[in-house]
């Protein structure tokens, strides 16, 4: 239900825009994203083929689908060249030029509990002892002062609790004591009967959620298969010196714009994926041990219409195995299709041996290996040896700067862009 009411709240935004044609993609991006999450929802639930297929409902969402994808195209169609206004800078900090001085200050600020509205202590030393009573007590917060930053300061701690973040929960920022001293932590998964949407341990849809300091982990195990350790819908959001723990599916970008920096973020299958635009800097990504004949992939981008303005950016990060990896071997590859439009790229990465030659693993098939992009650009590293890469037609490896400046650009910067950290001109030091 949540995500037939959010396709119907996307595209009353996207109306409503005072012609912003970037926010308009962004948001019928994230239209699209509901459709294909309620089409999966079938396969979560082992439902008959008939019943997703031959359906009036199927028929119905088929339609959308449609309408959907054409809205996107004349969106596209008559944007304002990209370039325009493509050369957004980073404030200080290296944050978005979308994080306001307010936020910024906030993030680096060394005084958090001075700072907080709301403070949650599983001691009994705040205002509550569990992160969705605190949560809760911020969406009163915000409606009093009419709407501004909330700031819950989450004590050290392990906190054993399912949480979501709702649509109307915004601009809310929730702040730690930092990567392993405040936890949040379940065991949720698909192979006990939830959907792969269903078992996040951390869920955000309220847009502006800014985290900084928390590890949000389930610890399911390979075995149990999906099982999510955050789900994030949420537009413009931050993810700061946070962790992410799992195995397969770890870290889901669902959709809309999403920036994490300087981050852990520990998996086996698929573990970064989803349908959004997100940029992921200055991280760590630890590849696990997986079950016995798996083979590890770090994404599984969703994009399914080639005028979506989606993706994942993995730039200036490391990749390695996890620790107490190091002396088991296991194939790992940078990412697999999961739609035919899918699209990833790594820059000025570090990549350690833990990645396979071939550097990218099939979906099913010749199954979108014509249609995908992935590109790889400036990376080093054993693993970023790109001279056995497979030889797709998607597959790009970029040796010049101009290349990843134009590509940057057309498809991540268009107009008003967000990212400002996926190429050449938008990133510190390139």
């Amino acid at each position: 239900m949540y995500f037939y009411e959010d396709s119907i709240y996307q595209l009353n935004r996207s109306i409503a825009s005072q012609n912003n044609h970037h926010d308009v993609q962004t948001w019928l991006s994230a239209a699209i994203a509901d459709e294909q999450t309620c089409l999966n929802g079938f396969l979560d639930f082992d439902l008959p083929p008939y019943i997703s297929i031959q359906s009036s409902s199927f028929m119905q969402i088929n339609l959308l689908s449609k309408l959907l994808s054409n809205a996107l195209s004349i969106c596209k169609a008559v944007s304002p060249s990209p370039s325009a206004n493509g050369n957004r800078r980073l404030m200080a900090g290296d944050f978005p030029e979308w994080v306001s001085v307010g936020d910024r200050n906030l993030l680096q600020s060394s005084d958090t509990p001075r700072k907080a509205d709301i403070v949650v202590a599983r001691d009994g030393s705040g205002d509550y002892t569990t992160i969705c009573e605190g949560l809760n007590a911020a969406a009163t917060a915000r409606a009093r002062s009419g709407g501004k930053r909330c700031v819950v300061y989450v004590k050290r701690g392990v906190y054993k609790e399912n949480v979501v973040v709702k649509k109307f929960m915004k601009n809310v920022m929730l702040v730690g004591d930092g990567i392993d001293a405040t936890i949040v932590t379940g065991s949720k998964n698909v192979r006990d009967g939830f959907s792969g949407f269903g078992s996040a341990t951390f869920a955000v849809t309220g847009d502006a959620f800014i985290a900084q300091g928390i590890t949000f982990e389930n610890t399911a195990g390979p075995e149990k298969h999906q099982a999510l350790a955050l789900f994030s819908s949420s537009d413009l959001s931050v993810f700061y010196r946070c962790s992410f723990k799992g195995y397969q599916d770890t870290l889901c970008g669902h959709s809309h714009r999403q920036f994490y920096r300087d981050c852990d973020i520990y998996g086996t299958i698929d573990f970064i994926f989803g349908f959004s635009a997100s940029v992921i800097q200055n991280c760590n990504i630890y590849l696990r041990q997986p079950m016995p004949h798996q083979k590890n992939t770090i994404t599984a981008q969703g994009r399914r219409d080639p005028n979506e303005q989606t993706g994942i950016i993995i730039h200036n990060s490391h990749i390695t195995r996890a620790p107490g990896n190091t002396g088991t071997s296991f194939q790992s590859y940078l990412g697999r299709p999961w739609r035919e439009y899918s699209r990833t790229v790594f820059i000025k990465c570090v990549i350690d041996d833990v990645i396979d030659p071939a550097g990218w693993l099939p979906w099913s098939g010749d199954f979108a290996l014509a249609t995908l992009y992935y590109g790889e650009y400036m990376n080093t590293g054993a693993g970023a040896d790109t001279s056995q890469r497979v030889k797709w037609p998607g597959v790009h490896i970029i040796s010049s700067a101009n290349k990843v400046e134009e590509f940057t650009v057309v498809s991540f910067l268009k107009g008003n862009s967000w990212l400002p950290a996926t190429g050449v001109p938008f990133t510190p030091g390139l």
